[in-house]
C-alpha cells in the first residue's frame, strides 16, 4: 500500500484489484488454512517482489510463527482475476496451523476489515473469496460512485461515497443523490510520547479528518432528516483500517458538548458488534416530543455520518518499508498513548468537524418547523375558505378536484397534497451526483395540478 501510494501520489490515479482468497485443501486438517494475497492493476504497477520478499519473510514470521509452506492455489481463480485487471504485480501465499479460523465469526470479521478497507481506497476492487470445505463464499467491493478529496502537501484520496439508502416513494426518478459528498477539515499536529518515542517513533505526526454526511438530500432542503448514528474511521499512513476497539473514542461522548452540536444525547454503541472490530459507532439520541402530529409532516430521512480520520506520519530518516512498517506498528501499539497525550486538541477537533458538518442540519431543522407552522396556516385558510362558502358549486368543484366525498377527507386531501407539493419540492444542484436516470412519463404533472 505504501509503495501504491507513492506511485499514484506522482499523478497515477489507483486502479486494479486486490483478490484475498481463503482456501483448503480437501486432505487438510481442519486447524490449518491457506491465504493467497494477490494484486494487479494500475495500483501497484512497478512494485517488485524481489525486494519485497525479505519483508514480506520478516512479516509472515512475526505474525504467524507457526506458518508453513504453503501450496499453490487453483490456477483456475488467479485468472480468472488475470483477465479482469492484468497480469499479476504481488502474489503471496502461506499457511496458517492451529489458528481455529474456520468459524463464521472470523470470516465475517475478514469481511468487515475489507470493506472498511475499501472505503478509503475505491479504486482498487476487492475480490474476498472462501473456498472452504464446508462453505463456498464470494463478495467483491467496488465503488459504485467514488469521490476525490485533496488537501495540500499531501497524496489525493479517492473514496467510496455510494450510499444504499433508497429514495423516499414521492422524490422523483432519476432526481436522487446517491452519493454523499466529503468535507476535509483541518489538519490536527499530534505529539508523540516519550514511550513511543523510546521506542523509535519519531517525525511529524498528525490526523486529518474527513466527514460525509449520507443520504445526501441537497436536492430537497424541504425534507425532514434525523441523524441516527456517527461512524468514526481511523485509518494508517497506508490508508489500512486501524482495527481493535479504542478506549479514547469509547469515551469520547462524555467529552463532548452535546448541546453546542445540536444533539439531544450521543452514546457509543457496545463494542461486541463484529462491525466495531474496525470502527467505533455512536448512537445519536433524539428528544420526543409529545406535541408534534405524525400525519402533519412526512417521515423523516435517516442519515449517519461517516467520520474518517487519517493519521499522516513522515521522518526523514525512515524510507525502507521495513522500517516504515515498523513505525506503522509503533503507532498502532502506542495509539492509545498518543491520543491521550493530546486528549484536549483531539476533542476540541472533532467538536469543530462535528459542529460544521452538523450545521447546516441544523438550519434545515429550523426551517422545517417554520414550514410546517406555515402549512398549517394554509391548511386552515383553505378549510375556512371551503366550509363557509355558501355556492355549492364552487364547493363541489374543490371536492371533485381533490377527489374526496365531503370536507373530512378533503382536509386529509390537502394536508398531503401540500405536503407533498412542499417537502418534495427539487432543487437541481450539480455538484450532486446524479442517479439513473429513468423515464418516469408525467414527471411533475400531479404536482404542478396540485400547485
Amino acid at each position: 500500500m505504501l509503495l501504491g501510494k507513492q506511485r499514484y501520489g506522482r499523478g497515477l490515479k489507483p486502479s486494479g484489484g486486490l483478490l484475498v482468497l481463503i482456501w483448503t485443501e480437501p486432505e487438510a486438517s481442519a486447524q490449518s488454512v491457506n491465504c493467497t494475497v494477490a494484486a494487479a492493476g494500475r495500483w501497484c504497477i512497478g512494485i517488485q517482489m524481489e525486494a519485497l520478499q525479505p519483508v514480506l519473510t520478516a512479516l509472515k514470521e512475526s505474525m504467524f510463527p507457526s506458518a508453513l509452506q504453503c501450496p499453490q492455489p487453483d490456477p483456475e481463480e488467479l485468472w480468472a482475476f488475470t483477465d479482469l485487471h492484468g497480469s499479476l504485480q504481488i502474489l503471496l501465499s502461506f499457511k496458517i496451523k492451529h489458528a481455529r479460523p474456520l468459524s463464521t465469526v472470523w470470516c465475517a470479521q475478514i469481511e468487515v476489515f475489507l470493506h472498511t478497507f475499501s472505503l478509503a481506497n475505491a479504486g482498487i476492487s476487492i475480490h474476498l473469496k472462501f473456498k472452504l470445505s464446508q462453505q463456498n463464499f464470494e463478495r467483491e467491493f467496488r465503488a459504485k460512485i467514488s469521490r476525490q478529496v485533496s488537501w495540500a502537501n499531501q497524496q489525493s484520496l479517492l473514496l467510496d461515497v455510494t450510499s444504499s439508502k433508497q429514495p423516499p416513494e414521492c422524490v422523483r426518478k432519476g432526481c436522487w443523490c446517491y452519493g454523499g459528498h466529503p468535507v476535509p477539515g483541518g489538519r490536527l499536529p499530534l505529539s508523540i510520547p516519550p514511550p513511543a518515542m523510546n521506542q523509535g517513533l519519531f517525525g511529524e505526526l498528525s490526523v486529518q479528518p474527513v466527514t460525509v454526511l449520507s443520504p445526501c438530500v441537497l436536492q430537497y432542503p424541504n425534507l425532514p432528516t434525523q441523524l441516527t448514528h456517527i461512524r468514526l474511521l481511523l485509518f494508517s499512513p497506508s490508508n489500512v483500517p486501524v482495527t481493535g476497539p479504542s478506549t479514547f473514542f469509547q469515551n469520547l461522548p462524555a467529552h463532548l458538548d452535546c448541546e453546542t452540536l445540536g444533539l439531544h444525547g450521543l452514546h457509543c454503541s457496545s463494542i461486541k458488534d463484529l462491525v466495531h472490530s474496525v470502527c467505533t459507532v455512536y448512537t445519536v439520541e433524539h428528544e420526543h416530543c409529545k406535541d408534534q402530529e405524525p400525519e402533519s409532516s412526512p417521515p423523516p430521512i435517516q442519515q449517519s455520518l461517516l467520520l474518517f480520520l487519517f493519521l499522516q506520519h513522515s521522518d526523514p530518516f525512515t524510507q525502507l518499508p521495513s522500517d516504515i512498517m515498523a513505525s506503522e506498528a509503533l503507532m498502532e501499539h502506542h495509539l492509545e498513548d498518543i491520543l491521550n497525550n493530546n486528549q484536549q486538541a483531539v476533542t476540541a477537533a472533532m467538536e469543530t468537524e462535528l459542529r460544521n458538518t452538523l450545521r447546516a442540519q441544523y438550519h434545515r431543522k429550523k426551517g422545517h418547523e417554520k414550514l410546517c407552522s406555515a402549512s398549517e396556516v394554509i391548511l386552515s385558510s383553505c378549510m375556512s375558505i371551503v366550509s363557509s362558502s355558501s355556492n355549492m358549486g364552487f364547493r363541489n368543484t374543490c371536492l371533485n378536484i381533490m377527489k374526496v366525498c365531503d370536507t373530512h377527507d378533503l382536509s386529509a386531501s390537502l394536508r398531503e397534497s401540500l405536503m407533498r407539493v412542499t417537502s418534495w419540492k427539487r432543487i437541481p444542484r450539480s455538484t450532486c451526483h446524479p442517479a439513473e436516470m429513468e423515464l418516469h412519463p408525467a414527471a411533475n404533472g400531479p404536482t404542478r395540478a396540485e400547485i
